[in-house]
């Protein structure tokens, strides 16, 4: 059996960062994908959102790696052909008793090293005449992107960089051993093989739970439940009267029904909060029901009143890989080395919701220096 240095599970935008810079960094990696393109999980299903870091605890890794992220993200687009526009945000308070939740969240984002003004209601609806609130916080880096073609662009790297992505390619089991972690791989139609690897991350997002589980020599008591929760999305029939993305003052671990801009100027909005009685990752529904859109009008028209009705049409769903119950508080990213849990050379990806997509080139960093750092011990 040939050893390889480094096995990434998973071709999501996040473990597409993670090889490409574990591959820059020079080591010798390898991306299994079990479906057969990149991308086609919760990465394909987003808001396509460049975050600025304004809802996320100081200091945790989600506000860390979301604003190192975004400073990263923006360059990497310029310079890589991908579509970006930072085309800046309103998060608006509609009622008085969410004037102190705005006031709670433009301190939290001063805490992250990230720009926020302060607007009234007046200054607000002056930047967006259809717009009604009473007040607003503008985050002028705040964007979008074309997350496909992101995705394009890691992989292009991974691979001038002498990595590769092999899909059609499901990781049902491994093992640990003493001379590195055996995966057993199953494509279909054809017989399994087993690959060793003195590296693994397991960056399979929805799946990553299931896959840690079927890693012998791992403590299951390192390994999270994972639950389901699913967004909901309606589109707009003709252009809206918008040009930045807005969203209400947060609820909680749930950032609203908001507003979002494709780059061709299309509207959509979502994601709503259906959390799913699922335990199977491959059995999940992505159908939106259509009756959604009554809750959606109700929600979008505390802020935009002029929403005409008839004007919204279910769009796409998506996903979020959950490490917590609707009932626990929302809790940090999850990304567990060997220190964690005792195993070399392991690194589990767990509970990488949003703000993933605009982390992930950091989540790439911080990925190497840990098997780096783990690696000269």
């Amino acid at each position: 059996m040939d050893k390889l240095d480094v096995v990434v599970i998973g071709a999501g935008v996040i473990g597409l960062a993670v090889a490409r810079a574990l591959a820059l960094a020079g080591r010798d990696v390898m991306v299994l994908e079990k479906a057969h393109a990149i991308g086609t999980g919760v990465s394909s299903r987003n808001s396509e959102v460049i975050h600025a870091g304004l809802y996320y605890t100081p200091g945790s890794l989600k506000a860390r790696l979301c604003v190192r992220g975004r400073e990263l993200l923006y360059p990497f687009c310029a310079t890589h052909g991908v579509q970006a526009k930072a085309c800046g945000k309103l998060v608006v308070a509609t009622d008085e008793a969410q004037l102190a939740g705005l006031t709670a969240l433009q301190i939290k984002a001063q805490a992250n090293g990230v720009p926020v003004q302060r607007l009234t209601g007046a200054e607000a609806m002056a930047l967006e005449p259809a717009l009604q609130c009473l007040a607003a916080l503008h985050s002028p880096t705040t964007g979008i992107v074309d997350g496909h073609a992101l995705m394009l662009a890691l992989q292009a790297d991974l691979e001038q960089a002498g990595g590769m992505v092999a899909l059609d390619s499901a990781v049902v089991a491994g093992r640990v051993q003493p001379d590195g972690i055996v995966l057993q791989v199953q494509s279909t139609g054809q017989t399994g093989v087993e690959v060793l690897a003195d590296a693994v991350v397991n960056a399979a997002s929805l799946h990553a739970p299931a896959v840690a589980r079927s890693i012998k020599g791992l403590n299951p008591a390192c390994i999270p439940r994972e639950f389901f929760a699913k967004g909901n999305y309606f589109s707009l029939q003709g252009r809206a009267p918008f040009s930045r993305l807005i969203y209400p003052a947060p609820q909680d671990a749930w950032l609203g029904v908001h507003l979002t801009l494709d780059l061709g100027g299309q509207a959509r909005f979502g994601p709503d909060l259906e959390w799913l009685d699922a335990t199977d990752a491959d059995a999940l529904d992505y159908r939106v029901d259509p009756r959604r859109a009554d809750a959606f009008y109700a929600e979008v028209r505390r802020y935009w009143p002029g929403l005409p009705d008839g004007t919204l049409q279910p769009s796409h769903s998506g996903v979020r890989p959950k490490i917590h119950s609707a009932a626990q508080p929302a809790p940090d990213f999850r990304i567990d080395g060997p220190s964690s849990h005792g195993v070399p050379g392991l690194v589990n990806l767990f509970g990488l919701e949003s703000p993933g997509l605009t982390s992930a080139l950091a989540i790439g960093e911080y990925v190497e220096a840990m098997l780096i750092k783990n690696q000269s011990v």
